[in-house]
C-alpha cells in the first residue's frame, strides 16, 4: 500500500491518502511561527494508519521550522509515545482563535 501525507493549504487540513485515496486528515489552525493540530480522523477501516498521518505531520512541520500546538487529544497521545517529536511542541500553552 502507498501512503503519502500532504499539507492541503487552502482546506487547513494535512491529508492521508491510501494508494490515491483520501482516507484520513488532520485539521489545523495557524499561529505565529507554529501550527494548532486540531482534530484527526481517519476512515473507520483504515484507523491503524492515524499515527502515519500524525508522524507524516510532524515531519513536515520540522522540515518547515515550525512549532506544534497539540490540541487533538491523539496527536498529544503520540507525541507523548515519540519523544523525538517533543521538541516540535510550542512553549507557549495558548492556544489559536
Amino acid at each position: 500500500m502507498e501512503l503519502k501525507v500532504s499539507d492541503n493549504a487552502e482546506e487547513l487540513r494535512y491529508e492521508l491518502h491510501a494508494d490515491g485515496e483520501l482516507v484520513g486528515e488532520i485539521r489545523y489552525r495557524r499561529a505565529p511561527g507554529a501550527i494548532a493540530l486540531v482534530h484527526t480522523e481517519v476512515e473507520p477501516r483504515r484507523e491503524g494508519l492515524g499515527t502515519e498521518l500524525v508522524r507524516g505531520a510532524l515531519d513536515d512541520l520540522r522540515a518547515r521550522g515550525l512549532k506544534v500546538i497539540p490540541v487533538c487529544p491523539f496527536v498529544g497521545a503520540y507525541i507523548r509515545r515519540h519523544p523525538e517529536y517533543a521538541d516540535l511542541v510550542t512553549a507557549d500553552d495558548a492556544t489559536p482563535e
